[in-house]
């Protein structure tokens, strides 16, 4: 008797349970938030390469470290987006295939490339210290550019993995 007296209650309510369970399906709220927590750590492991971040005072190592995170996740969405025109959908990332891993990890790398050169060359925000190797053609330190290498990969990975399983939450509770 109790399961059947919780059915009514559920069936009451399972037009705000789907719209919970499909926000949580929208790939672009966990590539975002993934995206969000690996560039913000690597962010900060990276703040010996550029030049006075270390020596700086930690609220405003926060702020900018926060700052170029938020731009991380720009370029996250903005590659999830490409990469998602080339495989004509937004569910390539539950079947990750060559293709469009390749254009998430492209564009990551070219919008690196091209604010890293902007910022280090043109407005002069900031400039590697000694500690960063640079990486011809444009002199882009390394780290930024291995950070776009190692981090779409992971949120590729964990977003799949989520998804799947938020999928998997929705069909059992159906």
């Amino acid at each position: 008797m109790g399961q059947d007296s919780e059915k009514p209650a559920r069936a009451h309510h399972s037009g705000d349970d789907e719209r919970a369970a499909g926000i949580w399906e929208v790939p672009e709220l966990p590539v975002a938030l993934f995206s969000f927590v690996l560039h913000f750590v690597w962010e900060f492991v990276q703040v010996p390469t550029y030049t006075g971040m270390a020596e700086m005072a930690h609220w405003e190592a926060i702020k900018l470290c926060m700052s170029a995170t938020f731009g991380d996740v720009g370029f996250a969405l903005t590659a999830f987006w490409m990469a998602s025109v080339a495989a004509r959908g937004r569910v390539w990332i539950l079947r990750p295939t060559r293709v469009p891993v390749a254009i998430f990890v492209a564009v990551g790398i070219l919008l690196t490339v091209g604010f890293e050169y902007y910022y280090t060359n043109v407005s002069l925000r900031w400039t590697y210290s000694d500690l960063m190797p640079l990486v011809p053609p444009f002199g882009t330190g390394l780290s930024p550019l291995l950070q776009w290498l190692v981090i779409p990969p992971l949120v590729v990975w964990l977003t799949r993995r989520h998804l799947l399983g938020a999928r998997a939450i929705r069909e059992a509770d159906a």
